[in-house]
């Protein structure tokens, strides 16, 4: 994603703009459009070749792979850590709203603060969440993976499967913002989108974008602390397996390496183009 950008000149001592200090002034509603424009192909990227296409039994065989994992590393306990909270409704609808929320609502905040407070490094850390989105489409096109949650199902994205692993849809049991069994959410949703986790991946981003930024002790805590409590809805909710999250965070460490260096390559077109000689 490229910045529209004016050049606003640095001068020291009469000189003229020296290479790579020129300003760039960023266009609000030119973001806006960018952010826009990107989730909407996105989203129907995701959902064009997600759910409605894939077998679930390729993704159900995808998410017994991911089991097999856990358990050699014995570190599998997604079904004890939600079994272990199900007999309190009231919190585990706090983690559905938590899980349905903050994943954008502390996204979008994220992104408007560093707008305002960091304008000089917001293109990089725009272009790192592009990149880190865009490669997760390659995730779920790559591996369809279903989630804890529909493993037992033997609805339209299950395979009612003869082995009972426990999992519950919890939105379905305790109710949260919105229900994977709504017709709407259905029709635009990809149920088997797991692996990486963006839910993780977004705010492991939101932590590297704001911990530094915040002049708030609390605040640094509080963002400290979400990629943490991220990881704690995926999984008690049954969305995701904590292996989900790990691919979420590489996602996000290759989308960082990408996202510099197409803001490097933009500075050095924008530096090349002010420096350039008018007729």
């Amino acid at each position: 994603m490229t910045t529209d950008v004016r050049a606003e000149p640095v001068l020291s001592g009469g000189a003229g703009v020296p290479m790579g200090q020129v300003r760039t002034r960023l266009r609000w509603w030119r973001e806006v459009l960018y952010v826009a424009a990107f989730y909407a192909v996105y989203s129907w990227i995701r959902n064009r070749f997600g759910s409605e296409t894939v077998s679930p039994d390729v993704a159900f065989d995808n998410a017994r792979l991911m089991i097999d994992v856990e358990k050699e590393l014995h570190l599998y306990f997604e079904e004890a850590l939600q079994d272990y909270f199900l007999g309190n409704p009231a919190f585990m609808r706090f983690w559905n709203i938590f899980y349905g929320f903050f994943h954008f609502a502390v996204t979008g905040f994220a992104m408007i603060w560093l707008y305002i407070r960091d304008p000089e490094g917001y293109p990089k850390w725009r272009n790192t969440l592009a990149c880190t989105t865009a490669l997760a489409l390659v995730g779920f096109a790559l591996f369809p993976l279903m989630p804890p949650r529909l493993l037992d199902s033997c609805g339209q994205f299950g395979v009612c499967p003869s082995t009972h692993f426990g999992y519950v849809d919890t939105l379905a049991r305790f109710g949260g913002l919105w229900s994977f069994d709504s017709g709407t959410i259905k029709a635009v949703s990809n149920q088997f989108a797991a692996m990486p986790s963006l839910h993780f991946g977004w705010s492991f981003w939101c932590f590297l974008v704001l911990f530094p930024r915040l002049p708030s002790r609390i605040g640094q805590v509080l963002i400290a602390a979400y990629p943490w409590l991220t990881l704690f809805a995926i999984m008690v909710t049954g969305n995701h397996y904590w292996i989900d999250a790990a691919g979420g965070a590489l996602t996000l460490a290759v989308g960082y390496v990408v996202g510099v260096q197409i803001t490097n390559w933009n500075q050095r077109r924008i530096d090349k183009v002010r420096m350039a000689p008018s007729d």
